[in-house]
């Protein structure tokens, strides 16, 4: 493919269970970074296992690596995953005016979710063994609003918001040169510009959201991302740091 990044391997797929399950698949046997990319997902899947629909049209996509450091380090990589996916819409559309970043793995185009990002790792002791970034993108379609829980965010598409038609190969084409950009960053000098380019696409920032666990919530200002990618709100009973949480607004 023109412009694909070097040192990055590509296999597009016909169909697969889930491009998350074949990255753990072929993880093992991989001297590189490799793109999973599949026109068809029979079980694909979301955060906490929910169900990630994916027509066909739309990106379904995986990155796989042996990234160094421990799982901490790994799991910075969803904010280079949501930069990039920030940058390459942002490249195809012309412009990144209505284009957000919302805590911790969503993207946001008009206030509606266009993209979303699941990380899933295997260990080596205390390291990472292979990390897979799983990347669904709402190119062609998007799921119906009573398809999403009560509360979340509307689902949108970027045909149905801008128009604009493009396959999910030359997609990921942009996807992978804007994630090769960030994780040349991340790698070089470490969370810091990762997170600063983060915060300044970031939806709500300075506004009142509200963070929910399995149990409890709390409601606060969304202040800030911290250096190991928490989110921060101040509260009435002081700065509370919140490392995993589904956010409503």
């Amino acid at each position: 493919m023109s412009g694909w990044p070097s040192g990055y391997g590509l296999r597009v797929l016909d169909e697969v269970d889930s491009t998350l399950s074949e990255a753990a698949r072929i993880a093992p046997g991989l001297d590189g970074p490799e793109w999973i990319l599949a026109h068809r997902q029979t079980a694909a899947r979301g955060r906490r296992g929910r169900v990630w629909a994916a027509p066909e049209g739309n990106l379904s996509a995986t990155l796989v690596m042996r990234p160094a450091g421990d799982a901490g380090q790994a799991a910075l990589r969803s904010f280079v995953a949501a930069l990039a996916l920030h940058d390459a819409l942002a490249a195809v559309i012309g412009r990144d005016v209505g284009l957000a970043l919302k805590w911790p793995n969503d993207v946001l185009l008009n206030g509606g979710k266009i993209a979303g990002i699941l990380l899933e790792s295997a260990g080596a002791g205390r390291g990472v063994a292979h990390l897979a970034i799983g990347i669904g993108v709402n190119l062609a379609a998007a799921p119906a609003p009573e398809a999403v829980e009560p509360g979340a965010v509307r689902p949108v598409s970027l045909s149905g918001e801008t128009g604009i038609a493009i396959s999910p190969v030359e997609f990921l084409g942009h996807l992978a040169t804007a994630f090769d950009h960030w994780e040349r960053q991340f790698r070089a000098h470490g969370f810091a510009p990762v997170r600063v380019g983060w915060l300044g696409r970031a939806a709500r920032l300075g506004e009142v959201i509200t963070a929910r666990t399995g149990t409890a919530e709390t409601t606060g200002t969304f202040e800030t991302v911290d250096g190991e990618g928490n989110l921060v709100l101040k509260t009435a009973a002081g700065r509370v740091s919140i490392p995993a949480a589904d956010i409503y607004f």
